[in-house]
């Protein structure tokens, strides 16, 4: 009776199946084929490797062995005609420079000289002579003093004026060489030249703002050094001193508005 719900490949469950491999065949055990050929094969490899090493490597104690003939039978004597011989051999055609003939007697060079003493300095007396005496200038008669010039009678002298007493003017500070109240300070110096060239420096940075500007040197004393402030003076108003100020910094230079 068929089975609906079994498919095409659903194998027969209700007999059982006409092979087992795990059963023997005719009641022995399958013959190990497999098993001898890899014996066969492993006692090949291991004939082949003892027979290579036999042959090809050789004890540490054990000489090489020759391969090919011997290079000393190979050789043999050379013919007589193999090479001409020399027709010049045995011939001296030259006397070499090392046979002296026999009792000659040799040249030896010179030998060096003997440094000679130094000559004594002569002892010669120096002749001295004497200097001539000294020649006196002739002398020449005084001449007579002249004669006394009566002066004329002194006239009498005028009145003496009358002093007028003045006082003394009131001493007034030099003014500055152009007007304006704002000044720019640029720099103390060490000396009257350096502070103007310093203020050379300052014109020449701001032409502009410089022209008709004057300049004050002060000397003062600080720390025991003497020292020239200089200053740019006669700018009509503090703005116009922090230009000239602020273009004399653009150009690395110090300065400030007094």
């Amino acid at each position: 009776m068929s089975d609906p719900e079994r498919g095409a490949y659903t194998p027969h469950t209700d007999e059982p199946l006409a092979f087992d491999a795990r059963r023997p065949v005719r009641g022995s055990r399958p013959f190990p084929l497999t098993l001898i050929i890899s014996g066969v094969v492993l006692l090949t490899l291991i004939v082949a490797i003892a027979l290579i090493y036999r042959g090809g490597v050789r004890a540490p104690n054990e000489a090489p062995q020759p391969v090919g003939e011997p290079a000393g039978q190979m050789k043999g004597p050379a013919p007589l005609d193999a090479q001409p011989a020399d027709p010049a051999a045995g011939l001296q055609i030259y006397r070499s420079e090392g046979q002296a003939e026999e009792g000659a007697t040799p040249n030896f060079a010179p030998p060096p000289e003997e440094p000679q003493p130094r000559p004594a300095p002569s002892t010669a007396p120096v002749q001295s002579a004497g200097l001539p005496p000294a020649q006196t200038a002739p002398t020449t008669p005084a001449a007579p003093p002249p004669a006394p010039t009566k002066a004329p009678p002194a006239a009498a002298p005028p009145p003496a004026p009358a002093k007028v007493v003045t006082p003394p003017a009131a001493t007034t500070a030099a003014p500055a060489a152009s007007g304006g109240a704002a000044a720019v300070q640029i720099g103390a110096f060490s000396s009257a030249a350096l502070a103007d060239k310093g203020w050379n420096d300052a014109a020449r940075i701001a032409p502009g703002a410089a022209a008709g500007k004057g300049k004050r040197v002060e000397q003062i004393e600080r720390d025991g050094k003497t020292l020239f402030r200089t200053s740019v003076t006669g700018f009509a108003s503090r703005s116009e001193a922090q230009a000239f100020c602020d273009a004399l910094k653009g150009a690395g230079k110090s300065c400030f508005v007094k």
